[in-house]
C-alpha cells in the first residue's frame, strides 16, 4: 500500500516565488500600449508625497481587480509578493489604508479626467482589430445591495433584496464586442432611466459612425423623453413597454397572426400621453398553461400573457421580439461586473470616491476584454474572466537570474504554454496609444 510523504520537513525559506507569474502577460499588454504614460499625461494631479506616482496608485487598484481580488484588503497578498511587484513595475505594493486614502483624497480632483481618459480608450479600442459596420447598444441598470452607512446607499429599486439599501448603477454595453461603453454609480433611490439621455449622448460620441446603430432597453427606460431623443436622431430602438390601462383595452381586439400553437403577434400605433408623436407598438401574445400562469407576473387576459415593445425597426413583430431576446448579453456582463469585479462596492463612506472606484473596476473589465480580443486565439474568445485567471494569470513562477539576465520560470508541463506564447507574439504587434 502506497503512503504519502513521511518524515517531511516544512520550512518557509524559499525566495523569489510568485502565485501570479502569468500577470506578466498583462504587464506586457499594458506596457506595449504605454497606458501608464498616457494616464500621467492625461490626468494632472499633485501628490503630497513622492512614494508612489499617480499611475502607480491607479495600477495598484487595477491589478487586484483584474486578478479577482474582491476588496482592497484582499490585495495585501500582493504586498508580500516581491516578484509580482517587480513584474509589473511597482516599487512596492501600497497597503490598504494608502489605497483607500488615495481614493478619498484624489477622487474629487481627478474623477472627471479619469473618466475622460477611459472614454478615449473606449473610442480607440472600438475600432480594433477593425471597425465594425454597425453597433448595437444595450442599456440596463442593476441594484448592488450594501450594508452600512455609506453615502448614497439608500432604499430604492432592489428586486433581489427588497427593502435593503443599495446603489443603483446604470450600464451601457456594445452587444457583440461586449465592451462596457458607459457606466455610472447612482444613489439607491435613483429612477431606472435617470441619466440615460446624458449617457447616450456621451456613448454615441465614442462610435466611429452611427450607421446601423440600434438601441435596446427594458421597461425601466420606457420614457417619452428618451424615445423622442432617439427618434429625433433617427436612431433605431427597441424598448419594452409597460402595459398601461389604455393599452390594456386595445390588446384583446387586435388582429393577431399565429406564429405557432402557443404564440401570435400583432401591432398598432399609439401616442401615449405627453409624447411628441405616435409610435409603433408590437405585441406578442402567449397562450398560457396552468404552470405558466403561476410563473408569470405579466398582464394575463383569458389565459393569455401579453408582451409589448415600442420600436421603429423595420422588422416583423416576431422579428422585433427575436432581436430583443439577444439583449440577455448585458445581464451576463452585469453579473460579471458584480461577481468577478468589485463594481459598485463601497470601499469608503463617501459617494465620489466610491464612484471613482466603480470607474476603475469598469476599466479593469474593459482591459481584460481588450486583451482577450486582441491577444488570444479565437477559441478563447468565449472564455470567462475566471477561466483566464486560472489558466493564464494565476500561474506559479520562480524568478531567477541566468547569465545576469532576469528569468521568470513557469511550470514546464503547463497545458497553456502555446496560448501564452501566442499572446506574447500578438502583444508585440500592438501599436502604442497616441
Amino acid at each position: 500500500m502506497r503512503h504519502g510523504a513521511l518524515n517531511l520537513r516544512v520550512c518557509f525559506t524559499a525566495a523569489s516565488l510568485t502565485h501570479f507569474g502569468g500577470v506578466y502577460l498583462l504587464h506586457q499588454f499594458l506596457q506595449k500600449l504605454k497606458l501608464r504614460s498616457m494616464l500621467c499625461r492625461k490626468i494632472p494631479f499633485q501628490q503630497r508625497n513622492n512614494l508612489y506616482t499617480l499611475s502607480e496608485l491607479l495600477f495598484a487598484h487595477l491589478y487586484p481587480m483584474m486578478l479577482g481580488f474582491e476588496t482592497i484588503e484582499d490585495s495585501a497578498l500582493l504586498k508580500m509578493d516581491g516578484v509580482f511587484q517587480y513584474l509589473v513595475g511597482l516599487p512596492s505594493f501600497p497597503n490598504a489604508t494608502t489605497l483607500r486614502r488615495f481614493l478619498v483624497r484624489s477622487a474629487p480632483a481627478i474623477q472627471l479626467d479619469f473618466h475622460a481618459t477611459h472614454n478615449v480608450l473606449r473610442k480607440y479600442f472600438l475600432t480594433l482589430p477593425s471597425t465594425r459596420s454597425s453597433f448595437c447598444l444595450d442599456f440596463d441598470s442593476t441594484a448592488k445591495t450594501l450594508y452600512g452607512n455609506q453615502e448614497g446607499v439608500v432604499k430604492g429599486y432592489n428586486p433581489g433584496h427588497k427593502g435593503e439599501k443599495s446603489y443603483h448603477p446604470l450600464i451601457c454595453t456594445e452587444t457583440r464586442l461586449r465592451d462596457c461603453l458607459g457606466g455610472s454609480l447612482r444613489y439607491g433611490n435613483a429612477h431606472t432611466a435617470e441619466g440615460v439621455e446624458e449617457m447616450f449622448d456621451e456613448v454615441i460620441e465614442l462610435l466611429p459612425h452611427q450607421q446601423g446603430l440600434r438601441i435596446r432597453a427594458d421597461a425601466g427606460f420606457y420614457s417619452g423623453k428618451f424615445i423622442a431623443t432617439l427618434t429625433d436622431r433617427k436612431i433605431k430602438f427597441t424598448i419594452v413597454a409597460p402595459i398601461s390601462q389604455p393599452m390594456k383595452y386595445r390588446l384583446p381586439g387586435l388582429r393577431y397572426q399565429h406564429i405557432n400553437d402557443r404564440e401570435s403577434t400583432a401591432e398598432f400605433y399609439y401616442k401615449p400621453y405627453r409624447w411628441k408623436e405616435a409610435q409603433r407598438f408590437v405585441v406578442l401574445r402567449e397562450k398560457l398553461t396552468e404552470k405558466r400562469k403561476a410563473q408569470l407576473k405579466l398582464l394575463t387576459v383569458d389565459a393569455y400573457a401579453f408582451h409589448v415593445i415600442v420600436t421603429n425597426l423595420a422588422l416583423t413583430p416576431f422579428g422585433v421580439f427575436n432581436f430583443y431576446e439577444n439583449r440577455a448579453g448585458i445581464e451576463r456582463i452585469i453579473r460579471i461586473l458584480k461577481e468577478d469585479y468589485p463594481f459598485a462596492s463601497a470601499p469608503t463612506k463617501s459617494f465620489i470616491p466610491n464612484s471613482m472606484h466603480a470607474e476603475l473596476s469598469l476599466l479593469a473589465y474593459n482591459l481584460i476584454i481588450w486583451f482577450k480580443r486582441l491577444c488570444l486565439p479565437d477559441d478563447w474568445q468565449s472564455y470567462t474572466v475566471e477561466t483566464l485567471r486560472q489558466r493564464l494569470f494565476l500561474i506559479p513562477g520562480v524568478f531567477t537570474k541566468t547569465g545576469n539576465r532576469p528569468t521568470l520560470k513557469l511550470p514546464k508541463n503547463s497545458p497553456y504554454r502555446d496560448t501564452f506564447e501566442y499572446a506574447q507574439d500578438h502583444i508585440q504587434k500592438l501599436e502604442p496609444l497616441v
